[in-house]
């Protein structure tokens, strides 16, 4: 566009497909922590491992589905605080599951 405006669909856009990478990572994440967990038995505690693990990936699921359906109207609303907090929570909480699975 010359007349310096902007293509409102493109923000949206790459914001659905940034979700989309992110889940995908934590997904990978989440089966790479299982398969970690259950290479030398299962133990209880690799169990609870997977178990939070599981809990962390579906709760970030549950928020980034939300925010893709979110970002597929005309004016998508902002994260809230709630959801940011939510995601960045099990992020952090997949990856700690997931490092104390190589312990």
């Amino acid at each position: 566009m010359t007349d310096g405006g902007r293509d409102p669909g493109l923000q949206p856009e790459r914001t659905r497909l940034a979700w989309r990478r992110t889940t995908l990572s934590c997904t990978v994440v989440a089966l790479l922590a299982v398969r970690q967990a259950l290479r030398g038995g299962a133990t209880p505690v690799g169990i609870l491992a997977v178990s939070l693990s599981a809990l962390a990936w579906l709760g970030f699921l549950v928020v980034a589905h939300r925010r893709v359906l979110g970002m597929g109207t005309a004016r998508p609303q902002p994260l809230s605080a709630r959801g940011a907090l939510t995601a960045a929570a099990c992020t952090v909480a997949l990856a700690v599951f997931a490092a104390a699975t190589l312990l």
